[in-house]
């Protein structure tokens, strides 16, 4: 590690001990000032128990070196001493890059809950079949996570498909693990309707947003335009009674929401402003990112929802994220929730990059 990385440790450690004697202090301020240090010292914690840890690795290896290079030491000590080092040793580098991880710039919306949209792609009746089973893919893994999963609107075909399916996840780290599923997810099988026995392609797009508070974005009455109609399609035996339905179009970048699922026109347009939201964030998340340098990005892609990131192919079993050249033999499972292999190596690759962008 370098002399400027040391010095910056140190001044880590000394202003974790500050936050520690101010939130000791019967005088430490006001209840905002409280929960802002609070809220700091909790987010320095880790950092400075790796750091601890990695000069108490440190502090380790000068022993073991100052007793290797005293002559008094006897040959049985001097042989445990050599192995005892060369372990010691074989870890620095792990506790070093740990260290080096956690001082990496932390992504805001990481924390945040997700909104997940799923729209049928190219290839008909058969993408929209397969939009509804990555519908429930991620269903199943936030099931898995103890995540909750609540099914904001869905779009669906008369055999079961999705043209469009949106929910809300919320939980911890949601946004992190999902970030890097935006984009164009491929399918390779042979459809049920398909009496040859031929192998179709088709695609379904996944977006993943971060769940924007209304402190993110703020929404004023004069920017949006309400309408409101009656509810279309299935959903009982209010549909086409009351204008329950809701579209919201915000004026200033023409993004436009609809909601029809709830009976009540006041929950649907509560559930149209939460995706509205996440939708302007997300925007406003591109044009950031947009004016960065390009070679700050994630090798693992920009996000663009038309990249295409993943193809799922039936006939041999297998699942291929084509950005980290990843093939997994064993499809049923990833289709049944168990995604974690393939966002672990995402969230690795971008690791990799971002620590090699900041050496």
């Amino acid at each position: 590690m370098s002399t400027n990385l040391d010095d910056k440790l140190q001044r880590l450690i000394g202003r974790y001990a500050e936050l520690e004697h101010g939130l000791n202090s019967p005088d430490g301020g006001d209840s905002s000032s409280f929960v802002r240090m609070s809220k700091e010292y909790a987010e320095l914690t880790p950092v400075v128990v790796a750091i601890k840890q990695l000069n108490d690795t440190r502090r380790e290896l000068a022993d073991l070196d100052a007793l290797l290079g005293d002559s008094a030491t006897d040959a049985d000590m001097r042989e445990l001493a050599a192995k005892e080092r060369e372990a010691v040793a074989r870890r620095l580098p792990d506790v070093e890059r740990h260290v080096q991880v956690l001082l990496l710039p932390k992504d805001e919306a990481d924390t945040k809950n997700a909104i997940l949209e799923v729209r049928a792609g190219t290839g008909g009746e058969e993408a929209a079949l397969f939009a509804a089973d990555l519908f429930r893919m991620y269903q199943r893994y936030a099931e898995e996570h103890g995540w909750t999963f609540e099914t904001m609107a869905t779009n669906e075909t008369g055999i079961g498909g999705y043209k469009e399916a949106i929910a809300s996840i919320s939980g911890r780290d949601v946004f992190a693990r999902l970030k890097h599923e935006s984009g164009v997810h491929r399918v390779q099988r042979i459809p049920a309707t398909e009496a040859g026995g031929r192998i179709h392609t088709s695609a379904a797009t996944v977006a993943v947003l971060p769940e924007a508070e209304e402190v993110d974005v703020v929404l004023n009455d004069k920017d949006l335009r309400i309408d409101v109609y009656r509810s279309s399609g299935p959903g009982g035996q209010s549909v086409n009674t009351t204008d329950s339905a809701v579209r919201i179009t915000h004026l200033p970048t023409g993004i436009v929401v609809t909601q029809q699922d709830e009976k009540s026109q006041h929950k649907n347009k509560a559930k149209a402003l939460k995706i509205l939201r996440a939708r302007i964030y997300d925007r406003q998340r591109d044009e950031l990112d947009a004016a960065r340098s390009a070679s700050r990005r994630s090798q693992v892609g920009s996000g663009d929802r038309s990249e295409r990131i993943r193809t799922y192919n039936f006939p041999q079993g297998r699942v291929t994220d084509h950005r980290i050249n990843l093939t997994l033999y064993k499809l049923d499972r990833v289709m049944d929730g168990e995604v974690d292999e393939l966002i672990d190596a995402l969230l690795a690759d971008e690791q990799a990059a971002r620590l090699a962008d900041v050496q």
